[in-house]
């Protein structure tokens, strides 16, 4: 079990919280690939601990076993991780599923599908909300209303202007419009997430749903965005792509992520990225100009995360003392029956 997370923040509206020594437990299914796992598990603890509003919460971290992983991604999981039999034992308030690189253009064919869907389905019988994070909420969508994905003709990737699109507790007290980063490849039709009865939370601009809810027996939040990246995450991605292509691993250069970077920090970018075109080898690699796009980059999208997952948090709190207030009414109904 991992150490508890906490946090003392100044309170933030709406809804109430619990000075509670009990903590939330929340599991963390978390599927990114062997380079980003402990970048992953780092960036959620820090936002579910900013998030965390005096209560304690207790993440316990699980992995999709079929995620195709090398040797030292498997040792972390081995040593830090929970096995995921245990997993459908456990007792879990809140749980965060996230999603991983996509190898096959169908979701079905990805070696994983048979466990994550097994997860989807227990998810909604045992676990009071569940966020679904990038392809996980993709794969849920698809199992749960057979809404297929459809692919962009280049990956999304960058830092996007949001907008609230409708009223909701997950949502309350976010600023109306705020940015999030996005980095995918494949997006979730708006149409037809409506017509599925999904609600929008959060809209692109012009590049459709941002956030979603669909309440069933538990409440689904489906994020296709990334609130919680730190603020070098994109950058580390579009090294490692450009990495690939001077090495031969893909085929052509990676598109520069959007409203990222400052004016210095593209200008070398850009001169890097004629440098390889004409003289595509990887050792070129070496001057990949890191330190100056790193320079400024902002996290301007943390505030608006951390009011997001206070609310989730609030709403399991929430959750979890109707739950035992109407089990305690269920025992002492029995006893006056029996007395």
């Amino acid at each position: 079990m991992m150490p508890m997370l906490s946090a003392s923040l100044p309170s933030r509206e709406p809804g109430p919280r619990d000075v509670t020594d009990d903590p939330i437990v929340i599991g963390l299914v978390n599927n990114m690939p062997d380079t980003a796992l402990e970048t992953t598990e780092r960036q959620f603890r820090e936002l579910l601990s900013a998030a965390s509003d005096n209560f304690a919460v207790c993440l316990k971290l699980f992995s999709v076993p079929e995620v195709p992983r090398a040797e030292a991604g498997l040792t972390h999981i081995s040593q830090h991780y929970e096995n995921i039999s245990e997993l459908w034992a456990s007792h879990l308030d809140g749980l965060i599923v996230t999603g991983t690189e996509p190898r096959a253009p169908v979701l079905a064919d990805e070696p994983y599908w048979a466990t994550l869907t097994k997860l989807i389905d227990w998810a909604e019988d045992h676990v009071c909300s569940t966020v679904w994070s990038c392809l996980a909420a993709h794969a849920a969508v698809l199992h749960l209303d057979g809404i297929e994905r459809r692919p962009f003709r280049s990956k999304l990737s960058g830092v996007f202007d949001c907008m609230k699109a409708t009223d909701h507790a997950i949502v309350a007290g976010v600023p109306s419009r705020w940015s999030v980063p996005h980095s995918r490849f494949n997006d979730l039709p708006e149409e037809a997430l409506v017509s599925g009865g999904y609600r929008i939370l959060s809209q692109l601009a012009g590049a459709g749903a941002d956030m979603f809810v669909k309440q069933r027996r538990s409440l689904f939040l489906f994020v296709q965005g990334h609130p919680e990246y730190d603020p070098g995450a994109l950058l580390r991605e579009y090294r490692r792509d450009v990495r690939r292509f001077l090495a031969g691993k893909r085929d052509s250069y990676p598109e520069m992520p959007c409203g990222y970077f400052d004016e210095e920090a593209v200008a070398a970018l850009t001169a890097f990225r004629q440098q390889a075109l004409h003289n595509r080898h990887i050792d070129l690699f070496l001057s990949f100009p890191a330190a100056i796009a790193e320079r400024k980059l902002a996290h301007v999208w943390f505030g608006p995360a951390v009011g997001i997952y206070a609310n989730w948090l609030a709403y399991l709190v929430e959750q979890r003392a109707l739950s035992r207030g109407s089990a305690k009414a269920h025992t002492d109904n029995n006893l006056k029956e029996t007395g």
